[in-house]
């Protein structure tokens, strides 16, 4: 059988189900954001772990390493969040090729610490390691939570509502900018080098020269914000503390990584739900809308589909209604249903149609 066949979940799924945990002081394994132990505290321990590949999570043609550091610190501490926990310390694993300097560690290792001190995380330890393919980092992020506080992904009930923090979809269209914007400057490169072949002239080649040093000139005008969710990925400790202000304790949540569509489906699979969403509440960014029509892209589908928000995803009781709707930041976008009712999304117009789990797999061919 093809790994891709099953998918990240799938796989993961097929290759843990025969493993039980023995330790009492395991409370849950696999199968959420966080790890959760207890060792006699009063505070549960939760841990996570994330890998990012060069070439897979990353490429570093349009991610400098201060910023790549930032984000790898950043969706760890957000597993933390969205366990409903506080992040505490995080251990980095680094395995790296000869092309890299000194330099470029202190920079990816300014942009961790930078998202570390904005939550006031401890890096305490990690790895460093040799790559004969590029640049792999590996980050354990473990926090702390009381046992009631602590919001897992299978307690969605029928009637309870659906929640998003933010905005969808911008991180994904940020990552087709940069894309396109590469596109452009392998294309000037190609031409340039062409012309360079064919130059005789030290005085053209010269000029060629310098036109090839400054071919990265992207166009990045009215799309910063694209940009930024793309590059500067933000945990939102900044909700957890909204609910927790206003005594709101969501019945269950995850961050969106993969996709508000696939997210849905573990929350509804894992509590034996369904859900209905509606079109017209996803949350939105002008940008992110006026991008997706300029590269002719349904602005819906790259809400629900598009990944990397990093946003908060959770369920309440439909009595926390108003209040949430006070809440800055936070938007209702549907609510949980029978589960025989399946997943569904209704359309601007009222139309009603399956929600399909389509959002970023790993593992899946090319």
């Amino acid at each position: 059988m093809e790994i891709a066949k099953l998918g990240e979940f799938g796989l993961i799924e097929h290759l843990t189900k025969e493993i039980k945990p023995k330790n009492s002081s395991t409370v849950k394994g696999i199968g959420d954001d966080c790890a959760v132990l207890h060792y006699g505290a009063s505070l549960e321990t939760l841990v996570t772990t994330d890998m990012l590949m060069e070439g897979v999570h990353f490429d570093l043609t349009y991610v400098d390493l201060r910023h790549l550091g930032y984000k790898s610190a950043m969706v760890n501490i957000s597993d933390i969040f969205a366990m409903g926990g506080t992040p505490r310390q995080m251990t980095v694993s680094i395995a790296l090729s000869k092309r890299f300097q000194v330099e470029d560690l202190e920079e990816f290792y300014d942009g961790m610490r930078m998202a570390c001190e904005k939550w006031h995380v401890d890096i305490i330890g990690g790895d460093t390691t040799s790559s004969l393919t590029g640049l792999a980092i590996s980050i354990t992020c473990i926090g702390e939570a009381k046992k009631e506080d602590i919001v897992y992904r299978n307690g969605a009930r029928d009637t309870d509502l659906v929640c998003v923090s933010g905005d969808l979809g911008a991180a994904y269209m940020g990552l087709q900018l940069l894309e396109r914007e590469k596109m452009v400057y392998y294309e000037q490169v190609r031409k340039i080098q062409a012309k360079m072949k064919e130059t005789k002239d030290a005085k053209a080649l010269e000029a060629l020269r310098k036109q090839l040093d400054e071919a990265w000139q992207p166009d990045f005008a009215g799309r910063e914000y694209l940009i930024q969710r793309q590059l500067q990925t933000e945990a939102r400790g900044d909700i957890i503390q909204q609910l927790r202000s206003a005594n709101i304790h969501p019945t269950a949540m995850m961050d969106i990584s993969d996709g508000l569509s696939s997210e849905l489906h573990h929350i509804c699979k894992q509590s034996g739900v369904g859900c209905r969403i509606y079109e017209k509440f996803l949350p939105i960014d002008y940008q992110t809308a006026v991008m997706a029509e300029e590269l002719n892209m349904n602005v819906t589908t790259c809400a629900l589909n598009g990944g990397e928000d990093y946003e908060l995803l959770f369920t309440c009781p439909i009595g926390d209604n108003d209040t949430l709707q006070q809440m800055e930041g936070i938007k209702v976008i549907g609510h949980i249903t029978r589960p025989e009712l399946g997943l569904k999304l209704i359309s601007r117009d009222g139309g009603e149609f399956d929600l399909l789990a389509q959002g970023w797999n790993p593992l899946e061919k090319s």
